[in-house]
């Protein structure tokens, strides 16, 4: 059985067999297990059972502790740990330590940003950092090593084989590079390779030894690597390549060529590739509806007249969010889901609204959670949350994900109409375009003005057909041009 029996939960090592009894054909086999795994089986008091299995060598132990970090002379793997279900790989945003730091236990060590969000990375153990493996801008798949870290040896479980006083022990140069016994950044090191220059044959003038940036450049200066006299001893690397950058511009002015620059899509961009590519193959269809906005306007301003809480500013979204989530209650199918793989509908029982959010970062579109059971102040100051988390980079994954409909204003920066594309797996999503004074014809002929905002509704035509998005819309528009039916109908 153990030797067939495939073991993927918990840690295994090996013991050396010589701390068992001697028995001329057969070794003790001590399984320990958990307090979990005894409930289901009876042991003796000891909680232990001998088997005897012949020409067997190890003990071999199995722990239910998840470690992931394998260590070698109190060196640990701290490695990028799943962020959250399907993802598969982070973008590497910044550092919080640097090699040499002494580092506590749940310290953070870095930020990272997923197609999700942005998180955390916090270090599990209390140690010093060895070295970092990997520089800001890097894409670290999981599972992969972020850093290495000196612990003491009480903290992991150790790993011991039977044939260790036959193993060839590193010597001590490779294991001063792998390691990184020198103090030194990524980029220093990125910079030695590329000169051809053995960073351990570079002296430190920073901190503790570290090599810096000069130390480099100086040590390529006096080998004669470097032969531009410009190099000094003091030079600073931000400065040769700016000055490679000015030259280099200058030249292509003044040639009239001007090369490409690559920008690599990370983050929230990647997400919008992948979900977008998907979306493209959902058959979509549009409804385009003009509503008036004019009590809406008057509303805002009363709001605001009478705002008594400190740092709130009324706007039109709020009391639209509310207005979608009124209308969603009687038209449950457009704030539904589709399951290709069952080919059933699901119909939300809650009404999360997502916001696109156009950021530094990307596009994201976060969502606030349960509309139909917040009151429009309520929706405001969660709207503000979501804001400023979205322009600092520090949405969670439960802002982001569970959306049930999406709000897109696009008239926020200006533009009156839009087509746009359902965020998958929702089946509609909401486009909509500027305020703006225009001329309206009434009944009796009379020209007036009206405040008239354009909305545009992408659906998915698999599950919504016209009629259904058309009466959805109307029921909108009916709240929103008369808010004291959104009063009367409120819960």
């Amino acid at each position: 059985i153990l030797l067939k029996r495939v073991w993927n939960n918990g840690r295994r090592w090996l013991v050396p067999s010589s701390s068992l009894s001697p028995v001329p054909t057969t070794a003790d086999y001590r399984l320990h297990f958990s307090t979990h795994i005894m409930a289901a089986f009876s042991f003796p008091q000891n909680n232990q059972f001998t088997l005897k299995i012949p020409y067997m060598e190890n003990i071999c132990k199995f722990s239910s502790n998840a470690v992931a970090d394998l260590h070698t002379n109190g060196i640990v793997d701290v490695p990028l740990a799943q962020t959250g279900e399907g993802i598969a790989e982070c973008e590497l945003l910044k550092w919080f330590i640097q090699e040499g730091d002494e580092v506590e236990e749940f310290q953070p060590l870095c930020e990272v940003q997923s197609d999700k969000a942005t998180i955390e990375i916090t270090s599990r153990y209390k140690g010093r950092v060895a070295q970092v493996l990997h520089v800001p801008g890097s894409i670290v798949k999981v599972g992969e090593t972020l850093l290495k870290m000196a612990v003491e040896d009480t903290q992991v479980p150790l790993v011991t084989l039977s044939n260790l006083e036959n193993e060839k022990q590193p010597d001590t140069k490779s294991n001063k590079d792998c390691t990184g016994g020198v103090p030194s950044t990524p980029a220093v090191r990125n910079l030695a390779k590329e000169h051809g220059i053995n960073i351990n044959d570079v002296q430190g003038s920073g901190k503790d030894g570290r090599v810096l940036k000069e130390d480099v450049l100086k040590y390529a200066t006096q080998e004669g690597i470097i032969k531009d006299t410009l190099v000094t001893a003091t030079a600073d690397l931000g400065q040769l390549l700016h000055r490679e950058k000015s030259s280099l511009l200058e030249s292509a002015q003044v040639s009239g060529h001007y090369e490409d620059t690559i920008v690599p899509l990370r983050g929230f961009q990647r997400t919008m590739v992948k979900t977008m590519s998907m979306a493209a193959k959902v058959p979509h269809f549009h409804y385009v509806e003009e509503i008036d906005c004019d009590a809406l306007a008057e509303l805002k301003a009363s709001f605001q007249t009478n705002n008594l809480e400190p740092g709130i500013k009324f706007t039109f979204l709020p009391v639209l969010i509310k207005s979608l989530s009124m209308a969603l209650s009687k038209y449950p199918m457009v704030n539904s889901c589709f399951n290709e793989e069952s080919v059933e509908v699901i119909l939300r029982g809650s009404h999360n609204i997502g916001i696109a959010m156009a950021t530094p970062n990307g596009l994201v579109v976060p969502n606030i959670k349960n509309v139909q059971s917040l009151s429009i102040l309520e929706i405001t100051k969660e709207l503000s949350r979501l804001q400023q988390l979205s322009l600092d980079n520090k949405l969670s994954p439960a802002d982001i994900s569970g959306g049930t409909i999406t709000l897109s204003n696009i008239g926020a920066i200006g533009g009156k109409f839009g087509a746009p594309i359902v965020n998958l797996p929702e089946v509609a999503i909401i486009a909509m375009g500027r305020i703006q004074k225009l001329p309206r014809v009434a009944d009796d002929g009379d020209v007036y003005s009206a405040s008239i905002m354009t909305v545009n509704i992408g659906a998915d035509h698999r599950v919504l057909d016209g009629a259904t998005v058309a009466r959805f819309c109307n029921e909108w528009k009916r709240f929103i041009e008369k808010p004291e039916l959104l009063m009367l109908h409120m819960k």
